[in-house]
Protein backbone atom coordinates (compact mmCIF):
# COMPACT_ATOMS: atom_id res chain seq x y z
CA UNK A 1 0.00 0.00 0.00
CA UNK A 2 1.49 3.51 -1.02
CA UNK A 3 2.35 5.16 2.47
CA UNK A 4 3.51 9.00 3.27
CA UNK A 5 5.53 9.18 5.81
CA UNK A 6 5.84 12.79 8.07
CA UNK A 7 9.11 12.57 10.42
CA UNK A 8 9.76 15.42 12.74
CA UNK A 9 13.22 15.89 13.67
CA UNK A 10 12.75 19.45 14.92
CA UNK A 11 10.69 22.39 15.90
CA UNK A 12 7.94 20.07 17.48
CA UNK A 13 7.38 20.85 21.05
CA UNK A 14 10.03 23.28 20.87
CA UNK A 15 11.45 26.45 19.49
CA UNK A 16 14.01 26.31 16.81
CA UNK A 17 15.94 23.45 15.08
CA UNK A 18 12.71 22.93 12.84
CA UNK A 19 13.82 19.86 10.48
CA UNK A 20 10.85 18.10 8.90
CA UNK A 21 11.29 15.28 6.87
CA UNK A 22 8.53 13.50 4.74
CA UNK A 23 9.17 9.72 3.01
CA UNK A 24 7.37 8.45 0.24
CA UNK A 25 8.30 4.67 -0.90
CA UNK A 26 12.32 5.25 -1.01
CA UNK A 27 12.66 9.33 -1.49
CA UNK A 28 13.09 11.38 1.27
CA UNK A 29 12.24 15.26 1.19
CA UNK A 30 14.26 17.59 4.08
CA UNK A 31 12.29 20.73 4.87
CA UNK A 32 14.49 23.14 6.90
CA UNK A 33 18.08 22.77 8.62
CA UNK A 34 17.61 25.02 11.81
CA UNK A 35 19.50 25.20 15.14
CA UNK A 36 18.34 26.35 18.58
CA UNK A 37 19.56 28.69 21.22
CA UNK A 38 20.46 27.35 24.79
CA UNK A 39 18.11 27.61 28.02
CA UNK A 40 19.56 28.43 31.24
CA UNK A 41 19.67 24.60 32.24
CA UNK A 42 22.72 24.42 29.09
CA UNK A 43 25.72 25.66 30.72
CA UNK A 44 28.60 26.03 28.33
CA UNK A 45 26.46 25.45 25.27
CA UNK A 46 26.71 27.39 22.58
CA UNK A 47 24.19 26.08 20.19
CA UNK A 48 20.96 23.02 20.17
CA UNK A 49 20.93 21.43 16.65
CA UNK A 50 18.70 18.61 15.45
CA UNK A 51 19.80 14.89 15.76
CA UNK A 52 20.92 13.92 12.43
CA UNK A 53 21.51 9.79 12.93
CA UNK A 54 18.07 9.16 10.72
CA UNK A 55 19.25 11.32 8.31
CA UNK A 56 23.10 9.93 7.44
CA UNK A 57 21.71 6.85 8.18
CA UNK A 58 19.23 7.23 5.03
CA UNK A 59 21.76 9.55 3.00
CA UNK A 60 21.55 7.58 -0.16
CA UNK A 61 17.09 8.40 0.24
CA UNK A 62 17.37 12.44 0.44
CA UNK A 63 16.19 13.84 -2.69
CA UNK A 64 17.02 17.53 -1.56
CA UNK A 65 16.54 20.02 1.06
CA UNK A 66 14.15 22.61 0.94
CA UNK A 67 14.75 25.92 2.99
CA UNK A 68 11.27 27.96 3.72
CA UNK A 69 13.51 31.11 4.53
CA UNK A 70 16.81 32.26 5.82
CA UNK A 71 16.65 32.24 9.61
CA UNK A 72 19.22 30.56 12.04
CA UNK A 73 16.12 28.29 13.41
CA UNK A 74 16.24 27.45 10.01
CA UNK A 75 19.19 27.27 8.35
CA UNK A 76 21.77 27.68 11.09
CA UNK A 77 22.46 23.63 11.53
CA UNK A 78 23.21 22.74 8.03
CA UNK A 79 26.83 23.40 8.18
CA UNK A 80 27.07 20.34 10.42
CA UNK A 81 24.40 18.26 8.55
CA UNK A 82 27.04 18.68 5.81
CA UNK A 83 29.95 17.87 7.23
CA UNK A 84 28.71 14.75 7.46
CA UNK A 85 26.76 14.22 3.98
CA UNK A 86 26.54 16.13 0.96
CA UNK A 87 23.30 17.34 -0.21
CA UNK A 88 21.12 18.94 -2.73
CA UNK A 89 19.81 22.51 -1.39
CA UNK A 90 16.86 24.63 -3.17
CA UNK A 91 16.32 28.02 -1.43
CA UNK A 92 14.82 31.48 -2.53
CA UNK A 93 17.82 34.29 -3.70
CA UNK A 94 18.03 35.69 -0.12
CA UNK A 95 17.97 32.79 1.89
CA UNK A 96 20.57 31.04 -0.67
CA UNK A 97 22.83 34.36 -0.48
CA UNK A 98 22.81 33.68 3.50
CA UNK A 99 23.52 29.68 3.32
CA UNK A 100 26.63 30.19 1.30
CA UNK A 101 28.12 33.19 3.48
CA UNK A 102 27.98 29.87 6.18
CA UNK A 103 29.36 26.83 4.16
CA UNK A 104 31.84 29.74 2.86
CA UNK A 105 33.00 30.34 6.73
CA UNK A 106 32.90 26.87 7.13
CA UNK A 107 34.37 25.71 4.33
CA UNK A 108 31.79 23.12 3.06
CA UNK A 109 30.99 24.69 -0.73
CA UNK A 110 32.14 21.78 -1.98
CA UNK A 111 29.20 19.62 0.23
CA UNK A 112 26.39 21.09 -1.23
CA UNK A 113 24.88 21.25 -4.72
CA UNK A 114 22.88 25.08 -4.36
CA UNK A 115 19.86 25.45 -6.61
CA UNK A 116 17.82 28.34 -5.98
CA UNK A 117 14.26 28.72 -6.27
CA UNK A 118 11.23 30.72 -6.98
CA UNK A 119 7.19 31.54 -5.99
CA UNK A 120 5.43 29.44 -8.73
CA UNK A 121 8.61 27.25 -9.85
CA UNK A 122 8.08 23.32 -9.54
CA UNK A 123 10.97 21.19 -8.40
CA UNK A 124 10.89 17.29 -9.08
CA UNK A 125 12.88 16.28 -6.16
CA UNK A 126 12.38 11.86 -6.68
CA UNK A 127 8.29 11.30 -6.00
CA UNK A 128 7.93 14.90 -4.86
CA UNK A 129 6.73 17.57 -6.87
CA UNK A 130 7.46 20.67 -4.75
CA UNK A 131 6.07 24.33 -5.54
CA UNK A 132 6.58 27.24 -3.18
CA UNK A 133 4.26 30.08 -2.65
CA UNK A 134 4.82 33.61 -1.11
CA UNK A 135 4.66 34.04 2.52
CA UNK A 136 5.10 37.43 4.76
CA UNK A 137 7.30 36.70 7.23
CA UNK A 138 10.40 39.18 9.53
CA UNK A 139 12.77 38.47 6.36
CA UNK A 140 12.06 38.45 2.61
CA UNK A 141 12.12 35.40 0.22
CA UNK A 142 9.92 33.36 3.11
CA UNK A 143 7.94 30.59 1.65
CA UNK A 144 5.49 28.07 1.97
CA UNK A 145 5.59 24.88 -0.29
CA UNK A 146 2.88 22.99 -1.48
CA UNK A 147 4.09 19.10 -2.08
CA UNK A 148 2.10 17.33 -4.25
CA UNK A 149 3.11 13.10 -3.89
CA UNK A 150 1.32 10.18 -5.67
CA UNK A 151 -0.99 10.14 -1.94
CA UNK A 152 -1.94 13.46 -2.34
CA UNK A 153 -0.78 17.80 -1.44
CA UNK A 154 0.82 18.33 1.19
CA UNK A 155 1.17 22.54 2.50
CA UNK A 156 4.29 23.41 4.75
CA UNK A 157 3.11 26.83 5.69
CA UNK A 158 7.09 27.93 7.06
CA UNK A 159 6.74 30.89 9.25
CA UNK A 160 4.24 33.17 8.05
CA UNK A 161 1.56 35.96 8.77
CA UNK A 162 -1.01 37.21 6.64
CA UNK A 163 0.19 41.13 6.22
CA UNK A 164 -1.96 43.27 3.68
CA UNK A 165 0.34 46.10 3.86
CA UNK A 166 3.82 44.63 4.19
CA UNK A 167 7.09 47.07 3.80
CA UNK A 168 7.87 45.70 0.63
CA UNK A 169 4.67 45.54 -0.87
CA UNK A 170 4.86 41.69 -1.46
CA UNK A 171 1.41 40.17 0.15
CA UNK A 172 1.35 36.25 0.63
CA UNK A 173 0.19 34.82 -2.24
CA UNK A 174 -3.45 33.97 -1.12
CA UNK A 175 -4.94 32.98 -4.39
CA UNK A 176 -1.92 30.39 -4.72
CA UNK A 177 -3.55 28.91 -1.45
CA UNK A 178 -6.89 28.81 -2.88
CA UNK A 179 -5.71 27.05 -5.93
CA UNK A 180 -4.37 24.38 -3.41
CA UNK A 181 -7.98 24.46 -1.69
CA UNK A 182 -9.17 23.41 -5.08
CA UNK A 183 -7.07 21.06 -5.92
CA UNK A 184 -7.81 19.22 -2.57
CA UNK A 185 -4.80 19.52 0.89
CA UNK A 186 -4.17 15.70 1.90
CA UNK A 187 -1.82 17.37 5.06
CA UNK A 188 -1.48 20.90 6.54
CA UNK A 189 1.95 21.69 8.60
CA UNK A 190 1.30 24.81 9.99
CA UNK A 191 3.45 27.17 12.17
CA UNK A 192 2.04 27.19 15.73
CA UNK A 193 4.26 30.35 17.16
CA UNK A 194 1.40 32.73 17.90
CA UNK A 195 -0.96 29.98 18.30
CA UNK A 196 -1.44 31.84 22.01
CA UNK A 197 -2.07 35.25 20.73
CA UNK A 198 -5.91 36.29 19.89
CA UNK A 199 -6.47 38.20 17.03
CA UNK A 200 -4.19 39.24 14.07
CA UNK A 201 -0.83 39.76 13.75
CA UNK A 202 0.19 43.61 13.66
CA UNK A 203 1.60 44.21 9.92
CA UNK A 204 5.19 45.12 9.53
CA UNK A 205 4.00 48.83 8.45
CA UNK A 206 2.61 49.45 11.68
CA UNK A 207 5.92 49.92 13.35
CA UNK A 208 6.82 52.78 10.84
CA UNK A 209 4.91 55.62 13.47
CA UNK A 210 6.81 54.14 16.45
CA UNK A 211 10.48 54.61 15.18
CA UNK A 212 9.34 58.18 13.34
CA UNK A 213 8.15 58.84 16.85
CA UNK A 214 11.79 57.94 18.15
CA UNK A 215 13.69 59.49 15.49
CA UNK A 216 11.96 63.06 16.07
CA UNK A 217 12.57 62.73 19.68
CA UNK A 218 16.18 62.16 20.30
CA UNK A 219 18.63 64.45 21.45
CA UNK A 220 21.18 61.84 21.02
CA UNK A 221 22.69 58.54 19.05
CA UNK A 222 20.30 56.26 18.33
CA UNK A 223 21.16 52.91 18.79
CA UNK A 224 18.53 50.26 17.60
CA UNK A 225 19.26 46.43 18.14
CA UNK A 226 17.69 43.88 16.23
CA UNK A 227 18.29 40.61 14.41
CA UNK A 228 20.78 40.53 11.65
CA UNK A 229 18.14 38.47 9.68
CA UNK A 230 15.66 40.87 9.83
CA UNK A 231 16.16 42.35 6.58
CA UNK A 232 13.25 44.27 6.39
CA UNK A 233 13.30 46.08 9.48
CA UNK A 234 16.65 46.79 9.10
CA UNK A 235 15.88 48.74 5.14
CA UNK A 236 13.35 50.05 7.09
CA UNK A 237 15.90 51.60 9.91
CA UNK A 238 18.23 53.26 6.50
CA UNK A 239 15.00 55.08 5.00
CA UNK A 240 13.74 56.61 8.54
CA UNK A 241 17.27 57.69 9.30
CA UNK A 242 17.92 59.12 5.78
CA UNK A 243 14.45 60.60 6.23
CA UNK A 244 15.97 62.62 9.81
CA UNK A 245 19.59 63.26 8.59
CA UNK A 246 21.49 60.59 9.96
CA UNK A 247 24.14 58.87 9.02
CA UNK A 248 24.17 55.11 9.92
CA UNK A 249 26.69 52.97 10.82
CA UNK A 250 26.81 48.98 11.44
CA UNK A 251 28.12 47.37 14.86
CA UNK A 252 28.41 43.61 14.95
CA UNK A 253 29.73 40.79 12.86
CA UNK A 254 26.61 39.32 12.12
CA UNK A 255 24.63 42.55 11.08
CA UNK A 256 28.22 43.43 8.88
CA UNK A 257 27.64 39.70 6.63
CA UNK A 258 23.74 39.56 6.34
CA UNK A 259 23.43 42.87 5.04
CA UNK A 260 26.73 42.94 2.79
CA UNK A 261 24.79 39.71 1.05
CA UNK A 262 21.23 41.59 1.27
CA UNK A 263 23.09 44.52 -0.49
CA UNK A 264 24.37 42.40 -3.23
CA UNK A 265 20.99 40.54 -3.45
CA UNK A 266 19.18 44.08 -3.82
CA UNK A 267 17.09 43.29 -0.54
CA UNK A 268 18.75 46.42 1.06
CA UNK A 269 20.09 50.05 -0.28
CA UNK A 270 21.67 53.03 1.56
CA UNK A 271 21.13 55.92 -0.29
CA UNK A 272 24.14 57.84 -1.41
CA UNK A 273 26.20 59.04 1.55
CA UNK A 274 23.90 57.78 4.22
CA UNK A 275 26.54 54.78 5.83
CA UNK A 276 29.37 55.26 7.74
CA UNK A 277 32.13 53.17 9.26
CA UNK A 278 31.46 52.97 12.98
CA UNK A 279 34.87 53.75 13.55
CA UNK A 280 33.87 57.45 12.29
CA UNK A 281 30.97 57.94 13.92
CA UNK A 282 32.57 59.98 16.87
CA UNK A 283 33.26 62.70 14.81
CA UNK A 284 29.31 63.13 14.08
CA UNK A 285 27.25 65.00 16.52
CA UNK A 286 25.37 63.26 18.26
CA UNK A 287 21.90 64.22 16.46
CA UNK A 288 23.06 62.69 13.62
CA UNK A 289 23.91 59.56 14.19
CA UNK A 290 22.22 55.54 14.01
CA UNK A 291 23.77 52.99 14.88
CA UNK A 292 22.34 49.32 14.05
CA UNK A 293 23.39 46.51 16.43
CA UNK A 294 23.48 42.83 17.21
CA UNK A 295 22.49 41.95 20.68
CA UNK A 296 19.02 42.18 21.03
CA UNK A 297 18.74 38.97 22.77
CA UNK A 298 21.10 40.03 25.74
CA UNK A 299 24.44 38.34 23.96
CA UNK A 300 27.48 39.68 26.20
CA UNK A 301 29.25 39.10 23.39
CA UNK A 302 27.27 40.61 20.88
CA UNK A 303 27.58 44.77 20.05
CA UNK A 304 24.82 45.73 22.37
CA UNK A 305 26.32 43.42 25.17
CA UNK A 306 29.53 44.91 24.72
CA UNK A 307 28.78 48.78 24.70
CA UNK A 308 26.29 47.77 28.11
CA UNK A 309 29.84 46.30 29.48
CA UNK A 310 31.89 49.44 28.51
CA UNK A 311 33.94 47.43 26.48
CA UNK A 312 32.84 48.41 22.99
CA UNK A 313 36.17 49.97 21.42
CA UNK A 314 34.00 52.61 19.05
CA UNK A 315 31.32 53.14 21.02
CA UNK A 316 30.50 54.35 24.68
CA UNK A 317 27.19 54.93 26.11
CA UNK A 318 26.54 58.50 27.28
CA UNK A 319 23.73 60.07 28.85
CA UNK A 320 21.66 61.38 25.96
CA UNK A 321 21.48 58.16 23.71
CA UNK A 322 18.35 56.30 22.99
CA UNK A 323 18.74 52.39 22.60
CA UNK A 324 16.01 51.01 20.65
CA UNK A 325 15.08 47.07 21.29
CA UNK A 326 13.06 46.34 17.95
CA UNK A 327 12.95 42.70 18.46
CA UNK A 328 11.07 40.22 20.80
CA UNK A 329 12.26 38.36 23.20
CA UNK A 330 13.67 34.19 22.58
CA UNK A 331 12.18 32.22 25.24
CA UNK A 332 14.86 31.53 28.16
CA UNK A 333 16.99 35.12 26.67
CA UNK A 334 14.42 37.27 29.42
CA UNK A 335 16.88 37.43 31.94
CA UNK A 336 20.15 38.32 29.70
CA UNK A 337 18.03 40.96 28.27
CA UNK A 338 16.62 42.97 31.45
CA UNK A 339 20.00 42.46 32.45
CA UNK A 340 21.79 44.59 29.35
CA UNK A 341 18.68 47.15 29.52
CA UNK A 342 19.10 47.36 33.40
CA UNK A 343 23.22 48.47 32.53
CA UNK A 344 22.05 50.52 29.82
CA UNK A 345 19.74 53.13 32.38
CA UNK A 346 22.55 52.55 34.45
CA UNK A 347 24.75 54.65 31.93
CA UNK A 348 22.39 57.15 31.62
CA UNK A 349 20.48 55.91 27.91
CA UNK A 350 16.95 56.05 27.40
CA UNK A 351 16.14 52.38 26.31
CA UNK A 352 12.42 51.31 24.42
CA UNK A 353 11.44 47.98 24.35
CA UNK A 354 8.74 45.72 24.82
CA UNK A 355 5.71 45.13 23.30
CA UNK A 356 4.10 48.50 24.63
CA UNK A 357 6.55 50.27 22.76
CA UNK A 358 5.37 49.29 19.35
CA UNK A 359 8.74 49.02 18.02
CA UNK A 360 8.51 45.20 16.79
CA UNK A 361 5.70 43.54 15.14
CA UNK A 362 5.63 39.41 14.92
CA UNK A 363 6.23 37.46 11.68
CA UNK A 364 4.19 34.45 12.60
CA UNK A 365 0.09 34.69 12.42
CA UNK A 366 -2.32 34.95 15.53
CA UNK A 367 -4.91 33.25 15.63
CA UNK A 368 -7.73 34.68 13.47
CA UNK A 369 -5.21 34.00 10.33
CA UNK A 370 -4.38 30.66 11.69
CA UNK A 371 -8.38 30.02 11.66
CA UNK A 372 -8.54 30.92 8.39
CA UNK A 373 -5.48 29.16 6.33
CA UNK A 374 -7.55 26.13 7.84
CA UNK A 375 -10.92 27.41 6.36
CA UNK A 376 -8.94 28.18 3.54
CA UNK A 377 -6.96 25.00 2.43
CA UNK A 378 -9.23 22.77 4.37
CA UNK A 379 -6.99 19.71 4.70
CA UNK A 380 -8.09 16.49 5.42
CA UNK A 381 -5.60 15.87 8.43
CA UNK A 382 -3.75 18.72 10.46
CA UNK A 383 -0.50 18.91 12.40
CA UNK A 384 0.75 21.75 14.27
CA UNK A 385 4.53 22.35 14.27
CA UNK A 386 7.21 25.10 15.32
CA UNK A 387 6.34 26.05 18.83
CA UNK A 388 6.44 24.87 22.34
CA UNK A 389 3.95 22.04 23.23
CA UNK A 390 1.21 24.53 24.32
CA UNK A 391 1.09 26.17 21.13
CA UNK A 392 1.37 23.26 19.11
CA UNK A 393 -1.79 22.22 21.44
CA UNK A 394 -3.96 25.54 21.66
CA UNK A 395 -3.59 25.30 17.57
CA UNK A 396 -4.79 22.17 17.12
CA UNK A 397 -7.61 23.47 19.34
CA UNK A 398 -8.61 26.19 16.64
CA UNK A 399 -8.62 23.48 13.97
CA UNK A 400 -11.35 21.97 16.55
CA UNK A 401 -12.99 25.44 17.17
CA UNK A 402 -13.84 25.43 13.43
CA UNK A 403 -15.19 21.61 12.91
CA UNK A 404 -12.07 19.31 12.53
CA UNK A 405 -12.80 16.06 14.97
CA UNK A 406 -9.58 14.99 17.11
CA UNK A 407 -9.26 12.18 14.68
CA UNK A 408 -8.55 14.32 11.99
CA UNK A 409 -5.67 16.60 14.03
CA UNK A 410 -1.90 15.15 15.15
CA UNK A 411 -0.27 17.20 17.90
CA UNK A 412 3.45 15.24 17.03
CA UNK A 413 6.70 15.38 19.17
CA UNK A 414 10.15 15.21 17.75
CA UNK A 415 10.18 11.48 16.28
CA UNK A 416 6.88 10.69 16.38
CA UNK A 417 5.66 9.49 13.09
CA UNK A 418 2.43 10.22 11.12
CA UNK A 419 1.60 7.75 8.14
CA UNK A 420 -0.23 8.63 5.57
CA UNK A 421 -2.14 6.11 3.45
CA UNK A 422 -5.50 5.97 1.40
CA UNK A 423 -7.10 4.20 4.37
CA UNK A 424 -6.15 7.52 6.40
CA UNK A 425 -3.47 9.00 8.87
CA UNK A 426 -2.57 7.38 11.88
CA UNK A 427 0.44 7.36 13.89
CA UNK A 428 3.66 5.63 13.23
CA UNK A 429 7.20 4.41 15.00
CA UNK A 430 8.64 6.64 17.06
CA UNK A 431 12.33 7.49 15.47
CA UNK A 432 14.93 7.95 18.65
CA UNK A 433 15.72 11.76 18.82
CA UNK A 434 18.16 12.98 20.71
CA UNK A 435 19.55 16.70 21.67
CA UNK A 436 22.80 17.21 20.06
CA UNK A 437 24.35 19.94 21.76
CA UNK A 438 27.35 22.02 20.45
CA UNK A 439 30.00 23.27 22.84
CA UNK A 440 32.84 25.03 20.94
CA UNK A 441 34.41 21.98 18.39
CA UNK A 442 32.67 19.42 20.47
CA UNK A 443 29.21 18.27 18.74
CA UNK A 444 27.40 15.83 20.54
CA UNK A 445 29.89 15.16 23.22
CA UNK A 446 28.07 16.85 25.53
CA UNK A 447 25.11 14.69 27.11
CA UNK A 448 22.61 15.27 30.04
CA UNK A 449 25.03 14.21 32.54
CA UNK A 450 27.49 16.43 31.60
CA UNK A 451 25.02 19.28 31.87
CA UNK A 452 24.05 18.01 35.20
CA UNK A 453 26.95 18.16 36.22
CA UNK A 454 27.92 21.93 35.11
CA UNK A 455 24.69 23.34 36.73
CA UNK A 456 25.44 21.40 40.33
CA UNK A 457 28.61 22.86 39.70
CA UNK A 458 27.45 26.66 39.15
CA UNK A 459 24.82 26.14 42.41
CA UNK A 460 26.63 23.55 44.64
CA UNK A 461 30.51 23.88 44.10
CA UNK A 462 32.52 21.06 44.57
CA UNK A 463 34.90 19.02 46.60
CA UNK A 464 38.03 16.97 46.40
CA UNK A 465 38.99 14.61 48.52
CA UNK A 466 42.50 13.49 48.79
CA UNK A 467 42.81 10.34 50.22
CA UNK A 468 45.96 8.66 50.51
CA UNK A 469 46.24 4.87 52.33
CA UNK A 470 48.81 2.79 52.92
CA UNK A 471 48.47 -0.17 50.73
CA UNK A 472 50.39 -2.53 52.72
CA UNK A 473 48.96 -1.68 56.66
CA UNK A 474 45.40 -0.78 54.71
CA UNK A 475 45.52 2.20 56.54
CA UNK A 476 45.19 6.21 56.29
CA UNK A 477 48.81 7.35 55.34
CA UNK A 478 47.89 10.77 55.85
CA UNK A 479 45.22 13.29 56.77
CA UNK A 480 42.58 13.28 54.31
CA UNK A 481 42.75 16.54 52.33
CA UNK A 482 40.11 18.24 51.21
CA UNK A 483 39.84 20.61 48.32
CA UNK A 484 36.47 22.72 48.00
CA UNK A 485 35.52 25.57 45.13
CA UNK A 486 32.41 27.09 45.42
CA UNK A 487 30.48 24.87 48.60
CA UNK A 488 31.79 26.40 51.48
CA UNK A 489 34.76 29.21 52.61
CA UNK A 490 36.96 26.67 54.71
CA UNK A 491 38.33 28.67 56.98
CA UNK A 492 34.51 28.90 58.68
CA UNK A 493 33.82 25.66 57.86
CA UNK A 494 36.60 23.92 59.81
CA UNK A 495 33.64 21.36 61.90
CA UNK A 496 32.29 20.20 58.73
CA UNK A 497 35.57 19.69 57.01
CA UNK A 498 36.90 17.98 60.20
CA UNK A 499 33.85 15.80 59.82
CA UNK A 500 34.50 14.95 56.55
CA UNK A 501 37.83 13.59 57.77
CA UNK A 502 36.33 11.61 60.05
CA UNK A 503 34.31 10.04 58.02
CA UNK A 504 36.82 9.21 55.51
CA UNK A 505 38.93 7.76 58.49
CA UNK A 506 36.07 5.32 59.32
CA UNK A 507 35.22 4.02 56.36
CA UNK A 508 38.88 3.22 55.76
CA UNK A 509 38.83 1.48 58.99
CA UNK A 510 35.91 -0.25 58.34
CA UNK A 511 37.67 -2.29 55.12
CA UNK A 512 40.15 -3.88 57.89
CA UNK A 513 42.66 -3.77 55.34
CA UNK A 514 40.88 -4.87 52.43
CA UNK A 515 39.98 -3.10 49.58
CA UNK A 516 40.21 -1.76 46.43
CA UNK A 517 40.74 2.33 45.09
CA UNK A 518 37.47 1.58 43.39
CA UNK A 519 34.93 0.82 45.86
CA UNK A 520 37.00 2.81 48.45
CA UNK A 521 36.56 5.69 46.10
CA UNK A 522 32.74 5.12 46.33
CA UNK A 523 32.29 4.47 49.84
CA UNK A 524 33.85 8.07 50.07
CA UNK A 525 31.91 9.69 47.85
CA UNK A 526 28.14 8.36 49.10
CA UNK A 527 29.34 9.12 52.72
CA UNK A 528 30.61 12.78 51.98
CA UNK A 529 27.76 13.81 50.04
CA UNK A 530 25.32 12.54 52.55
CA UNK A 531 27.59 14.28 54.98
CA UNK A 532 27.51 17.58 53.21
CA UNK A 533 23.67 17.42 52.30
CA UNK A 534 22.69 16.49 56.05
CA UNK A 535 24.59 19.65 57.03
CA UNK A 536 23.87 22.08 54.75
CA UNK A 537 20.96 20.87 52.26
CA UNK A 538 23.75 21.45 49.28
CA UNK A 539 24.53 18.59 47.07
CA UNK A 540 27.86 19.42 46.11
CA UNK A 541 30.06 16.95 43.83
CA UNK A 542 32.56 15.10 45.15
CA UNK A 543 35.38 14.25 44.09
CA UNK A 544 37.45 10.97 45.67
CA UNK A 545 41.08 10.84 44.58
CA UNK A 546 42.41 7.66 46.19
CA UNK A 547 45.73 7.39 46.48
CA UNK A 548 48.01 4.43 47.63
CA UNK A 549 51.49 4.56 48.52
Amino acid sequence: MDKLTLIPLGGFGEFGKNCTVLKYGDDLLVIDVGLQFPDDDMPGVDLVIPDFTYLVQHRAQIQGIVFTHGHEDHIGALPYLLAQIPAKLYATPLTRGLIEGKLREDRLMSSAELHTILPGQEITLGAFKVTAYHVNHSIPDSIGLAIRTPLGLVVHTGDFKIDHTPIDGKTIDLGALAKLSMEGVLLLLSDSTNAESIGYTMSESRIIDSLQQVFSHAQGRIIIATFASLISRIQLVIQIAAQFGRKVAIAGRSMEESISIAEKLGYISFPAGLRMPITAINALPPNEVCILATGSQGEPTAALGRMAKGHFRNVTINEGDTVVYSSKAIPGNETAIYRTIDELFRLGADVIYGEQAGVHVSGHAAQEELKLLLNLLRPLYFVPMHGAHRMLYRHAQLAYSIGYSREDVFVLENGHTLECTAAGARLGEVIAVNTVYVDGSLVGDVGNTVLRDRMTLSQDGFVIAKVTVDGVLGRIAQVPELISQGFIWEPTSAELLHQAQEAIAGIVSSCNGEFDADTLAQRVKGSLERLFYNETKRRPVVIPMIIQS
